[in-house]
């Protein structure tokens, strides 16, 4: 018998905090750069790189949260069967935290005791464990930590159906998830659809991502004798599998700094990927053949690779991740024609495979014996049953709506109305309920005909960057109601994510003209910047933090900025005479720490190193250079000499920085 509940979930969480108010514009290239190496064949080059570069308006960014974590209770959605117990969190992306193996009592994800954000996301906010499913752009999905609609739809045999859908405001396109797991089923199925509403092609990205427990005897299968790695530090190259660089990588507490193997599962192979443990048992995952791709990612046995285990959890707790996708890599984006649907079924469950073939030293018995144990549990025609019998459902409106998500694709449903357009939305995807006061603006306009104005003290609200609007805010800012300088910096922004920059500079010009706000100012010296006019772009920073109002946003700007230009006696200067909480921000506090050493004041730099520092983005390394630049200048003055190269290697080699600041993917080690 299958059931779905609404239950509360229980942990310590740290405050997620306001959204950034300031727009982040996208760059003047679409296309990312991928170092690939000779040894990739042309066909895994295809799409690397292709509409892959970062974006992320009209979302603002999530930066606000701290480590400061608190017993909170969040909503979770539970189904369960005989064998089974998933349980999702509709408030943070629909992340499925827990998959239990009822029978034995085993959790086959790796379950975070904590809900602890860190700057890995499209829009920085992402947490660790479980489930998660990346739509749309490459990275971290826009709402990992943000909301999404969650529904009751009645199963193809009566079951309840756990829906999970939303409405993709970057790329314009609904999603939707069904969950499934039958009476007596040992897996649970999910049924994922993407809709291309338009009628131009859309770059399309999906990845499903599974975090389980990461141990010396786990071992990761997959059936391909090859892998496209990327080890972060240096081209991607094809490796042979299990073995890169003369260690077993299959094992990941073999690796010695943070990898992704993308492999290279050949046409007509069913496709999966299993965790399996000493007893030859552990997580499994495969689907319809739309889902190409299958990756290992793990951190790393370094020192860095281990403080970001426990910097996204606790001490003890550390995962790796294997990973489903439309591409081969992560690298890339597919093309999805105009009006498609894309539709695919993918299964989880617990796998038992013989544990001396799993463990043994012959790669392709180990990953065959996975593969008979999987069509054993789970035949293939099974899975392609689901897909069929779950294409009915799909169809279904919910029977109840369980948890709303944003507004956005109501409002979405409402201009295609008033623009005379096809309803972009399913039917079977009911999003009224959700409007609500960041809508209310951009309703108002819609209605209306004018966006209404703020206070130039308040923050400016929800960004809108779809170009469907852009013709409503022209026309409201010709109408006397409609001439203010919030409906003039909407539009400027607008106008610079299209890649317009001259008609955004004149609509925050007008906007300044109406009303002097650190909004717009602070948006000119974005366009300063671009135009490679440091100082006039600096100038401007200074302007909007004067301007206000006194949003730390606009003063962790201006610092970086100022520190960024070499003016650190000036940053200095501006940190002292900042107020709270713009002083103690810890991007400010960073700031201020790079000018004070680079001006010889090394007291109080040390305490930099004990701040619990949230915001640090994978990858960086300014916690380490600036343990390394301190200990460099502190051997100088100690022994009278100019800070030089050979004091800098000599600060490296004596100075072992303390573990909870080293965030380093690789070290110099690695890399030689």
């Amino acid at each position: 018998m299958t059931s779905l509940r609404v239950e509360p979930y229980h942990l310590p969480a740290a405050d997620l905090g306001r959204p950034n108010p300031l727009p982040m514009f996208r760059g003047a290239e679409d296309d990312g750069a991928v170092d690939v190496d000779a040894s990739v064949p042309r066909e895994d080059r295809r799409h690397l790189g292709w509409r892959t570069a970062w974006r992320v308006l009209p979302h603002r960014m999530q930066d606000g949260y701290n480590r400061d974590r608190r017993p909170r209770a969040l909503d979770s959605l539970v189904l369960e069967n005989e064998h089974l117990r998933a349980r999702f969190l509709p408030q943070l992306g629909g992340r499925m935290v827990s998959l239990l193996h009822l029978p034995t009592g085993r959790e086959l994800l790796c379950r975070n005791p904590v809900f602890q954000p860190a700057n890995l996301a499209l829009r920085n906010a992402w947490f660790s464990g479980g489930v998660e499913w990346n739509a749309g752009q490459p990275g971290h999905h826009y709402l990992t930590c943000a909301p999404v609609f969650a529904g009751r739809v009645e199963g193809p045999d009566g079951d309840p159906v756990l829906r999970l859908y939303e409405w993709d405001r970057v790329k314009g396109f609904p999603w939707q998830i069904d969950f499934h797991l039958p009476s007596g089923s040992p897996v649970l199925f999910a049924r994922a659809r993407l809709v291309n509403p338009h009628d131009r092609e859309l770059a399309q990205y999906w990845w499903t991502n599974i975090a389980v427990d990461e141990r010396e005897d786990v071992r990761v299968l997959v059936p391909a004798d090859s892998a496209l790695c990327n080890p972060y530090w240096k081209a991607m190259q094809v490796v042979p599998l299990p073995a890169a660089a003369g260690r077993d990588m299959t094992y990941s507490t073999r690796a010695p700094h943070a990898c992704d193997f993308f492999s290279r599962i050949p046409d007509g192979q069913r496709r999966w990927i299993a965790a399996l443990d000493a007893s030859g048992s552990g997580l499994f995952h495969t689907s319809t053949d739309r889902l190409k791709g299958r990756k290992l990612f793990c951190w790393g046995m370094g020192p860095g690779g281990r403080q970001w285990q426990e910097f996204l959890a606790e001490p003890g707790v550390a995962y790796i991740e294997i990973q489903a996708g439309l591409a081969r890599t992560q690298m890339e984006c597919v093309p999805m024609p105009a009006r498609a649907e894309w539709a695919w079924t993918e299964a989880f469950g617990l796998l038992q495979a013989d544990p001396s073939a799993v463990h043994g030293a012959d790669w392709e018995r180990a990953w065959r014996s996975a593969d008979e144990a999987i069509e054993a549990l789970l035949p293939r025609a099974r899975v392609e049953e689901a897909h069929r019998a779950l294409a009915a459902v799909a169809a279904r409106a919910p029977a109840e709506v369980l948890r709303a998500g944003s507004g956005w694709g109501e409002l979405e449903r409402r201009r295609a109305a008033a623009d005379g357009e096809a309803d972009p939305l399913a039917e079977a995807l009911p999003f009224e309920a959700a409007l609500g006061p960041e809508q209310a603006p951009w309703l108002a306009l819609l209605e209306r005909g004018v966006l209404p104005p703020v206070d130039r003290r308040a923050e400016p609200g929800a960004l809108m960057a779809q170009p469907e609007w852009r013709a409503r805010l022209e026309a409201s800012v010709r109408r006397p109601e409609g001439d203010h300088w919030l409906a003039w910096w909407h539009l400027g922004n607008m106008r610079l994510e299209e890649r317009d920059p001259r008609a955004a500079r004149t609509a925050w010009e007008r906007s300044l003209r109406h009303t002097r706000t650190g909004w717009a100012l602070r948006n000119l010296a974005v366009l300063a910047e671009r135009e490679g006019d440091r100082d006039a772009a600096l100038a401007l920073r200074r302007e909007a933090w004067e301007a206000g109002p006194p949003a730390p946003a606009l003063a962790v700007e201006l610092a970086s900025a100022l520190v960024d230009a070499g003016r650190f006696g000036e940053a200095l200067e501006l940190i002292a005479g900042l107020p709270e909480p713009a002083r103690s921000h810890e991007r400010v506090l960073l700031a201020w720490a790079r000018a004070a050493l680079e001006t010889g004041r090394l007291e109080g730099v040390e305490r930099v190193f004990d701040h619990p520092f949230a915001t640090i983005r994978e990858g960086e390394v300014t916690l380490t250079d600036l343990w390394f630049a301190w200990h460099a200048r502190l051997l100088a003055a100690k022994e009278g000499v100019p800070v030089d190269e050979a004091i800098r290697r000599r600060a490296r080699r004596e100075f072992p920085p303390p573990r909870h600041i080293d965030f380093r993917m690789a070290t110099v080690a690695d890399e030689a």
